[in-house]
């Protein structure tokens, strides 16, 4: 998880939404009917980076309304075992950071 994780990180630096949409998809997907906050969290990251791709292609309101789907799961980053807390808080801070270059303001 760690490793899909930093591939994550590295896609989304390297502006390459759709990729990193793509590696957390991979790991969602045979997970998306459980309920637990770790698979909500990453179904929050991939609209985040959902949310850069349509940015991206110039479709800023889409863009915005995919992004406060991500933040209404991000605050379960506080109920996830202290083994990924430190990889989830390297994610958001990622996210947050090319969120301020592409979406605020």
């Amino acid at each position: 998880m760690k490793e899909v994780c930093a591939r994550f990180i590295s896609l989304v630096e390297k502006g390459e939404y759709y990729d990193a949409h793509e590696v957390l998809e991979e790991l969602w997907s045979p997970r998306r009917f459980e309920k637990s906050a770790e698979v909500l969290l990453i179904k929050g990251y991939i609209n985040a980076s959902t949310a850069f791709e349509l940015a991206k292609r110039g479709r800023r309101e889409a863009a915005l309304r995919t992004w406060r789907v991500y933040l209404k799961y991000r605050p379960l980053r506080e109920s996830i075992g202290s083994d990924m807390a430190e990889a989830f808080r390297e994610v958001e801070a990622v996210l947050e950071r090319i969120y301020g270059r592409l979406l605020r303001g």
